[in-house]
């Protein structure tokens, strides 16, 4: 048996999947190499939370492989996830379906992120302090695949939208210095973005630092003036009017 062998005969048989910021499977703790077509095969199914037809599966993965070699491809794939003693996918003739128990960073933070962009007041204990980061990953960088760019932008606005609740909702607690933090996070995300600008100043305004929010009206005025040739909106050059006069 390989050395990767021995290490998944550990007793602690917990899977995660970490596709944030890079791929990676870790069993009982332990990092197991996948070659490329298993990893894509894992994360594909990973992104989604019902069973996928395994003639979708192949299409997706092989788009421009004959169906019958797609197929063989998609039952090599298969074969190579067979780890010892450990069942990642559940396959029937028809569907495959991700194994309940393997633990998606990816999921976890959507969970999140939908959590905070609900109007319910029953949040988690740890939500309204929790750390931005948790919502600043980004679905494998380094992959190029139209299915993995769609769900990469899926992920981003939900992510955005939700640093943008959490800030307003600290904005309202009073909770200053953890709103300033989620909208900060939510502006590095995506410095083109006016309504995370507008958070930011807000927040200025209200901690009394006028000379911070006319800086961060400046800044955005010139970011957009240079890369996309526009103005900001009324809407948020209103929020200083009165201390740019």
């Amino acid at each position: 048996m390989s050395a990767a062998g021995a290490r998944l005969r550990r007793d602690d048989n917990s899977f995660t999947l970490a596709l944030l910021d890079a791929f990676e499977l870790r069993v009982g703790g332990e990092p197991v190499a996948l070659p490329p077509s298993a990893q894509r095969l894992l994360a594909l199914l990973a992104l989604h939370e019902r069973p996928v037809l395994r003639h979708y599966v192949a299409g997706t993965l092989w788009l421009d492989t004959p169906e019958d070699r797609a197929s063989a491809n998609l039952r090599s794939s298969l074969w190579r996830l067979n780890l010892p003693g450990h069942k990642l996918v559940k396959a029937t003739s028809l569907q495959l379906h991700l194994a309940p128990d393997v633990r998606v960073d990816v999921r976890e933070t959507a969970e999140l992120a939908h959590r905070l962009l609900t109007n319910s007041e029953d949040w988690d204990d740890g939500d309204i302090d929790l750390d931005p980061s948790r919502l600043m990953g980004e679905l494998l960088p380094d992959w190029y695949d139209d299915w993995v760019l769609i769900e990469r932008e899926r992920l981003r606005q939900l992510s955005l939208h939700a640093l943008e609740a959490l800030s307003e909702r600290l904005l309202a607690a009073k909770r200053l210095g953890k709103a300033l933090e989620a909208a900060l996070a939510a502006v590095s995300m995506e410095p083109l973005r006016e309504s995370a600008h507008r958070h930011l100043i807000k927040i200025h305004l209200e901690e009394g630092n006028a000379a911070e929010a006319i800086r961060q009206f400046r800044f955005c005025s010139r970011l957009f003036h240079d890369q996309l040739g526009l103005a900001p909106s009324p809407q948020i050059a209103g929020l200083v009017a009165n201390l740019t006069s």
